[in-house]
């Protein structure tokens, strides 16, 4: 029976590959199921062999230690050598889209606390 070993949803295309890459490397065999059409089904890598899910999982494991590793010094060079974009940044470039958000926000949080109000008052 199959076993999930790596979830799909949220990674990036390049991550995805590696995975894939990966397993393929460390001689595991595996099938992709996608979200489908209306992306209510999982996004997934699964093992054939139930007997590989350890193995394959601690290798993916070690991949996102050092992938994560990478990212986190690849973000820190950026902001020492001040290529990592700041709020200001994003404010001078796409000041629309920050104040829809912050308007957003904004209406998601009176809608919120708007019937503790009325049931206050009433």
């Amino acid at each position: 029976m199959a076993v999930l070993v790596f979830r799909l949803n949220g990674v990036s295309e390049q991550e995805a590959d590696e995975v894939r890459a990966l397993l393929s490397t460390e001689g595991f065999e595996f099938y992709e199921t996608s979200a489908g059409r209306w992306h209510i089904s999982v996004a997934a890598i699964w093992l054939v062999q139930d007997d590989d899910y350890v193995a394959a999982r601690e290798c993916i494991d070690r991949y996102q230690q050092q992938r994560q590793t990478e990212q986190r010094e690849a973000i820190q060079r950026a902001r020492e050598e001040g290529r990592a974009s700041s709020w200001k940044d994003r404010w001078r470039e796409e000041p629309a889209t920050l104040i829809l958000v912050w308007i957003g926000l904004a209406v998601v949080v009176a809608i919120s606390i708007w019937p503790f109000f009325n049931w206050v008052r009433g």
